[in-house]
């Protein structure tokens, strides 16, 4: 049976819970990813299968909690954004939680005000091991507090061993990104790494494996990706593909496919198992499943999208990349930023800017909207945009009359 987590009452939720639950029942094994469906006449919300909390944001959040109720007599710092949704870190602010580091790495508070006594609190996507060596010379010990996804320890564990066998480390993430930045630092202990950001630069790598592009064009792109030292000539020859938790896991597959080409090409089909590691295991099944479930949810088809979440949120991103090829979709982090029926406020990824956008929900009956949210976005915050569109609509039926179908599921 999967770990119950004990997360705060006010992230839990009267309908996207229920629907979950109800899910959850019907299809224990997870086969089915198909949206649920809440009609309320005039408006209808087509719900993503999986979304919301993961494993490794419930783990995070139950020792954030836990700490500070333990701890309401000492200071609690985070080394960073817990997670990345505003709603979430707002509360632990609110609660006396104070962040050291801004998720770009601008440090907030000194290193010199820390003393032995504080508690450190290490964020979800994990920290350098410099950071982990500059606590534990302060006296904090760097894992007592530690709510790193074991998912992303998994990566660490995994770049370890391939340094162990003398494999480069190759990591498909965004190097400004804290898990990516967590994810190097602990991998270059054992294996020489270098960055890639999307298939582009994979495409690239690859043709430097194959000889085809020289030092000039390594210098160019992965020059400030690379560990100390690295030397394309030397250490492309054997290769094993991790990723950032939150990145597009096809796009970790096509990319490991490209280098596992060029290495093909290189050295030989027949010798491809002494030069390409298969890291397939290291892929969280959390984003996984949002993506597989986004997808069906795009099936399914919409008028648009709504998609929830921390304007930070790297998982949230590219589930608002995957609707923006279907359908007009809006990024928004929670329901203050449906102005009215008029006008929304969302995150545009183009111009990395809040924007407004006028005439956003079509005039038409009824209206079909696709709704879904990232992996550190509470279910209250999609039941409150969920409500807030359907107070647009005079008309629509009452959620305790929609909820009901759903309560039929649950057990007596």
């Amino acid at each position: 049976m999967a770990r119950k987590f004990d997360i705060p009452e006010f992230y839990k939720s009267p309908i996207i819970s229920q629907v979950k639950r109800a899910r959850q029942l019907s299809d224990p094994k997870k086969r089915d990813l198909q949206p649920s469906v809440l009609d309320f006449g005039p408006v209808r919300f087509f719900l993503a299968r999986h979304f919301g909390f993961c494993f490794g944001v419930e783990n995070a959040i139950e020792i954030a909690y836990k700490t500070l109720e333990a701890h309401s007599d000492r200071r609690v710092f985070f080394l960073s954004e817990m997670i990345h949704n505003p709603n979430v870190n707002a509360d632990l602010q609110d609660r006396g939680v104070q962040f050291m580091f801004t998720p770009s790495g601008e440090q907030l508070i000194p290193w010199e005000e820390l003393v032995p006594e504080d508690i450190v609190v290490v964020p979800a996507f994990g920290t350098t091991v410099g950071t982990q060596e500059e606590l534990a010379r302060r006296g904090i010990d760097p894992y007592q507090y530690n709510t790193t996804c074991p998912f992303v320890e998994k990566v660490w564990k995994r770049s370890a061993q391939l340094g162990d066998g003398d494999y480069t480390v190759v990591i498909h993430g965004k190097t400004i990104h804290e898990e990516t930045r967590a994810t190097f630092s602990h991998a270059v202990q054992n294996a020489e790494v270098v960055a890639v950001l999307n298939l582009k630069e994979a495409r690239i790598l690859a043709n430097i494996i194959r000889g085809k592009r020289g030092l000039g064009a390594f210098e160019r792109y992965f020059r400030y990706k690379c560990s100390q030292g690295f030397d394309p000539s030397i250490h492309l020859s054997r290769i094993g593909v991790v990723n950032q938790t939150t990145m597009l896991a096809t796009e970790t597959h096509k990319i490991a496919r490209i280098i596992r080409q060029a290495l093909m090409d290189r050295y030989g089909a027949e010798n491809i198992e002494d030069h390409f590691a298969d890291t397939s295991d290291t892929l969280c099944y959390a984003t996984n499943e949002n993506q597989n479930a986004t997808y069906t949810l795009i099936e399914q088809g919409a008028d648009i999208a709504l998609v929830v979440g921390g304007y930070n949120s790297s998982n949230t991103s590219h589930i608002v990349e995957l609707c923006e090829e279907a359908m007009p979709t809006f990024f928004v982090k929670d329901a203050e930023e449906l102005i009215s029926e008029c006008e929304i406020r969302h995150y545009c990824l183009k111009s990395h800017g809040v924007e407004i956008a006028e005439n956003w929900l079509p005039d038409k009956k009824p209206v079909d909207v696709a709704l879904t949210c990232g992996a550190s976005c509470p279910d209250a915050v999609v039941d409150g945009v969920l409500l807030r569109v359907l107070s647009f609509f005079s008309q629509a039926r009452d959620v305790k009359d929609v909820l009901a179908s759903y309560r039929a599921m649950e057990p007596v």
